[in-house]
């Protein structure tokens, strides 16, 4: 097939993190536009039987109404059922997948969980416990559907899925929704097509969100804690989709806004990486950095998205 030579002669595509020094925290590359076509020319050509037509893209909100969204979201009737039909399909309840870019993949993000000792709760959340237990290993599992370079059109593309551990025409996103058989999906994508439109970002998005309503999961969706794209329409349109199709809205961005540089890192100063702290959410100096936030705020989404859905 062409199209497959041509792609594995770029097997580099959308490699958008590297590691940067000392933290060893990711930072942006710039993908080509000929390879985001290549890409985005894989993703229609290759598609598999369980790929659905994006929806149509249609504003939801007002604009910078995002901004004032709960960082913590709440649960729809319309998920309830969604997770209700994930467990008679064989969705594990106690099974999460995370779904995303250099961000995630990292052992910097919600890792530590399944270490005890590795981060400390405080009385002010010695409530989270119940649910870091009831997702005991999905923490710090290496999920199929992140990786270094991923953005919205590699989830959805057969060729960057691990052919050690996928099926062949398999998307990675099928490919841990198959192997880990989650009942619910933390998805962050904060690296785009460099210089492309928020709809470019929406249209892959959506059918993201809808693969994952079709096999049952319900999608917890984060806003990005950056603005590199210089008018926070990336994030804008996370939200829009996030109303128009009824599901969580995990508000990273409202999180750390109140933090020193936003929780960015001054050392580097590029608006993308986090600051780093351990997760000791009862330590004052620690809750200065953008990493814990990201944590505490991904855990009490979770939590929220938990209860909700138990709540029939």
């Amino acid at each position: 097939m062409k199209v497959r030579s041509i792609l594995l002669s770029f097997i580099v595509l959308l490699a958008a993190c590297t590691s940067a020094p000392e933290t060893s925290q990711i930072q942006t590359e710039a993908t080509t536009e000929t390879e985001i076509n290549i890409i985005e020319t894989a993703t229609e050509e290759m598609a598999t039987p369980t790929e659905i037509t994006a929806a149509t893209p249609h504003p939801t909100l007002a604009a910078n109404e995002w901004k004032t969204l709960p960082i913590i979201p709440t649960v729809s009737d319309a998920m309830k059922e969604v997770y209700k039909r994930g467990l008679e399909m064989g969705n594990d309840p106690n099974a999460f997948s995370k779904v995303g870019d250099c961000q995630t993949n990292t052992g910097f993000y919600l890792v530590d969980f399944d270490h005890e000792g590795w981060y400390g709760l405080g009385e002010e959340y010695a409530y989270l416990q119940d649910t870091i237990n009831y997702y005991e290993g999905s923490y710090s599992r290496t999920s199929l559907a992140m990786r270094d370079g991923y953005n919205v059109a590699a989830i959805l593309t057969p060729l960057r899925a691990d052919p050690k551990q996928c099926e062949k025409g398999e998307t990675p996103i099928a490919c841990e929704f198959r192997l880990h058989n989650p009942s619910i999906a933390i998805i962050s994508l904060e690296t785009n097509f460099n210089d492309r439109l928020a709809d470019d970002y929406g249209k892959y998005m959506r059918q993201i969100i809808e693969y994952s309503l079709e096999q049952g999961v319900v999608p917890i969706l984060a806003t990005k804690g950056d603005n590199l794209e210089g008018d926070d329409s990336i994030n804008a349109e996370i939200a829009d989709i996030a109303v128009e199709y009824d599901i969580p809205l995990w508000n990273l961005w409202a999180a750390l806004q109140p933090l020193p540089n936003q929780g960015h890192d001054t050392d580097l100063n590029d608006g993308f990486h986090l600051s780093f702290s351990r997760n000791f959410f009862d330590q004052p100096k620690n809750m200065l950095s953008g990493w814990p936030w990201r944590n505490l705020t991904a855990l009490q989404a979770l939590d929220a998205v938990r209860r909700g859905l138990e709540r029939q």
